[in-house]
């Protein structure tokens, strides 16, 4: 039962992503950076196992390692699988995700990007657990802006474009660096909030 309720809320998670990339690649600048927050407040207001808002709480929420992995495996399942529902809808969405695919690339830049992008998802869901929604509001618009890379905003755009792209795995591994980097050096500033309770 334990194993079935993650495993929903990681599907769940991954839809409402979904719903954020098609109006992304629907709407471009600068609307759809905006609408994409929708996902990540589903997510947040809902419990959904997203995996870039759950690996910078991996030590602090004690979330076991295989159970992050699978979060991630189902998220990326579920993600491709409605990026091909969505190329079923519009040609000019699939149009977008291809030419969003070919610019892509295995660098330094296209890890540095990703890590970018997990330092902005780690603050963005702390912002969350703290009260506001604003780093939610504010971060999601902010790291497409600034062409930083979500690696389950990647898979589905992949989903919509019937394809791979090795890059996934660059951006899955930055993801996951940047978020446990801002974790670590946020850790001081927990304890003396803390320590002022």
């Amino acid at each position: 039962m334990k194993y079935k309720n993650l495993l929903l809320k990681s599907v769940g998670a991954a839809v409402l992503i979904s719903l954020g990339d098609y109006a992304l690649l629907k709407l471009g600048n600068p609307i759809g950076p905006v609408i994409f927050a929708f996902g990540l407040l589903g997510v947040c207001y809902m419990g959904q196992n997203l995996f870039t808002g759950k690996c910078g709480f991996l030590f602090e929420d004690k979330i076991p390692f295989k159970n992050l992995m699978l979060i991630l495996l189902v998220n990326l399942l579920a993600g491709y699988l409605m990026g091909v529902l969505f190329s079923f809808c519009d040609n000019d969405v699939v149009a977008a995700a291809v030419t969003k695919v070919s610019g892509w690339d295995i660098s330094l830049a296209f890890f540095l990007k990703s890590i970018m992008c997990g330092i902005i998802m780690y603050i963005a869901v702390l912002m969350y657990r703290l009260g506001t929604p604003l780093g939610i509001i504010f971060g999601i618009p902010l790291f497409i802006f600034c062409g930083f890379q979500h690696c389950i905003a990647n898979v589905i755009t992949l989903g919509v474009a019937r394809t791979f792209h090795w890059s996934l795995l660059i951006c899955i591994l930055g993801n996951f660096v940047g978020s446990l980097f801002m974790w670590y050096i946020s850790k001081e500033e927990k304890k003396e909030r803390k320590m002022r309770k």
